[in-house]
């Protein structure tokens, strides 16, 4: 009778740490398996990431339609985009003035420059 409940409490014991080995592979696997809860926070981020983008093309697609709206119907922006294309008027005169004017010229050969007016 010893030796049955010694192989009975062997087999118990063997069982145990069968099902606690296996329920540890189970939350390892759930947890950094190719669809565990890593994954699914990875694919979280990304998912918020792409729908940040979503928005942020879709504000950019409605203001390129009202600029294209306004080009289409608004004589006012047409004109504006010609002028920043640099584009005139027949009979309009354009004059450009240079970017940055030089604030004290070099004099001549030793000659102090007389004072601005």
């Amino acid at each position: 009778m010893k030796d049955s409940n010694s192989k009975m409490t062997s087999l118990y014991r063997n069982g145990i740490l069968v099902l606690l080995l296996a329920a540890i592979a189970l939350i390892v696997h759930n947890i950094f398996g190719q669809n565990g809860y890593l994954a699914l926070r990875r694919q979280q981020k990304e998912l918020q990431l792409l729908q940040q983008q979503i928005l942020r093309l879709q504000r950019e697609n409605e203001q390129l339609d009202r600029e294209n709206h306004a080009l289409k119907s608004d004589p006012a922006a047409i004109e504006g985009l010609a002028r920043e294309q640099g584009l005139v008027k027949p009979g309009e005169k354009v004059y450009k003035y240079p970017d940055k004017a030089p604030t004290n010229p070099p004099s001549p050969a030793g000659k102090e420059a007389p004072p601005p007016h």
